[in-house]
């Protein structure tokens, strides 16, 4: 690994990192509900799904669902219910407490969090095809390091300016909640955010293994 090497795949992993994407819209939607703290907990599960992709690259298992159009079918119609699922669910305010109390949000324990981020990273198939695409571009050849040791390497580096920008949706969403809009506000927020990831989940459903 050379310097010149990172700093070239820093600034591309930040504009991957930071686009609106499914993950995302989760980071922002549960710090909006939940807070900042328990939704910067909740991100282990989306660099715990990463982290098993990249065991999956380096096992072979992420080439062979690049060159399977039956397994990458199959995940991308999981991540499409399972995005569509969360999107409903928001739509409908699910969320929201039953007593009718002003701008609150039931409270969701971190591994829920967790899970739900876990979930979301590893039924989309773009996530997995960005260890099978995206980083591997950025391997030189004969550089005097392995392809793993430089894939392991500049994985790590992608999670951690993913986590980065993960914490920063999640603050746009926390600093709204502090700003204590009403039951209906929120509402609107919730809502808007399910319709965004409903409109992910269609996205996801007209995605080619390209």
């Amino acid at each position: 690994m050379t310097l010149a090497q990172i700093l070239l795949f820093l600034p591309a992993a930040a504009i991957v990192a930071v686009s609106p994407g499914a993950n995302n819209l989760l980071a922002f939607a549960n710090g909006s509900s939940q807070g900042l703290l328990p939704t910067v907990v909740g991100l282990s599960g989306r660099c715990t799904a990463f982290a098993l992709m990249i065991a999956m690259v380096i096992i072979g298992l992420g080439a062979l669902l690049e060159a399977s159009e039956l397994a990458f079918q199959i995940l991308k119609w999981a991540g499409v219910l399972y995005l569509a699922y969360l999107g409903v669910r928001m739509l409908i305010g699910h969320d929201f407490h039953k007593d009718g109390a002003s701008g609150l949000f039931q409270p969701v324990d971190a591994y829920s969090l967790a899970r739900r981020e876990f979930m979301t990273a590893m039924t989309n198939p773009k996530a997995i095809l960005l260890f099978t695409a995206f980083v591997p571009q950025f391997i030189v050849s004969g550089a005097g390091d392995s392809f793993t040791a430089q894939f392991v390497v500049l994985s790590a580096i992608y999670i951690a300016v993913e986590f980065i920008a993960a914490i920063g949706w999640a603050l746009a969403g926390s600093i709204i909640r502090s700003l204590h809009p009403s039951k209906r506000k929120l509402s609107i927020i919730n809502r808007i955010t399910g319709a965004m990831m409903l409109c992910a989940a269609a996205l996801l459903a007209t995605a080619r293994k390209t």
